[in-house]
């Protein structure tokens, strides 16, 4: 049997240079990733659901810590064990801190990078809506509503 050749040339890279990226492509395309990590975080807090209930104060979360502690201390057998998991809990939720800072950290983040961000990507301001970011902070950002 004979063998099938390409028909296609191959091309010389004889006398070419290496293909390099300049210092000034490698800082936009850093930047690039750096915005689209703050709007997606932020998309992603926006989009969590509500906590539903009466919201716990530090105080309170503070105070129940104190009593699971002493109940862990105190307590034999299945009490026990349920008092350990019980202090864990609330450290966790006194660490987290209700998210609030966080949440807002991320809003002023992501008020910086949305105009620009929206620019580049060619994202309209119904998009943004659409994906659940508050009037108000798109306000903010600089991106006004249009037509069409």
């Amino acid at each position: 049997m004979a063998s099938v050749r390409s028909a296609k040339k191959a091309t010389s890279r004889v006398g070419r240079r290496p293909r390099t990226m300049t210092s000034a492509h490698k800082a936009a395309l850093a930047r690039g990733r750096e915005m689209s990590t703050i709007v997606d975080r932020y998309l992603s807090v926006v989009n969590t659901p509500k906590k539903r209930g009466r919201k716990v104060t530090v105080a309170t979360l503070r105070q129940r810590l104190a009593a699971a502690e002493a109940t862990l201390q105190s307590s034999p057998g299945v009490a026990k064990v349920l008092a350990a998991q019980e202090v864990r809990d609330l450290r966790a939720r006194l660490a987290d801190n209700n998210g609030h800072d966080t949440t807002k950290a991320l809003e002023a983040s992501f008020v910086k990078v949305a105009r620009q961000f929206g620019v580049n990507r060619g994202i309209s301001y119904a998009a943004w809506r659409d994906a659940g970011v508050p009037a108000e902070v798109l306000n903010r950002a600089g991106i006004i509503r249009t037509r069409g």
